[in-house]
């Protein structure tokens, strides 16, 4: 999987659009903001033939890897248990958040 950050300035939006591709065919997009190390995913949209092959979870890994606090923004109650399962926390207000934490060695 592939995923191309194209940046709102190059494309006179107020988002950051994400393609997400596979074998060079493009099989969604996400809709989001990115400041520095935080992205705020509004929307992600993977197209139905290609939907339930776990990109949606693909892409929010790739999110946690690259950025240090990620938040999806007003979660439906239908989408609260995958949010949940990919480590995120209720904000409740309608976001649920994820943040990188630092392991403490003790010794």
């Amino acid at each position: 999987m592939k995923i191309e950050f194209v940046p709102r300035d190059k494309q006179h939006s107020e988002y950051d659009w994400a393609d997400i591709s596979n074998e060079g065919q493009r099989i969604g997009k996400a809709r989001c903001k990115i400041e520095n190390d935080t992205i705020i995913i509004c929307s992600i949209n993977i197209y139905p033939e290609w939907e339930g092959h776990g990109y949606g979870r693909d892409f929010v890994d790739y999110c946690k890897g690259r950025f240090k606090v990620v938040t999806a923004d007003r979660v439906r109650p239908t989408a609260v248990g995958f949010w949940e399962t990919m480590g995120f926390h209720d904000n409740h207000d309608g976001a649920w958040i994820y943040r990188k934490t630092t392991m403490r060695v003790y010794g």
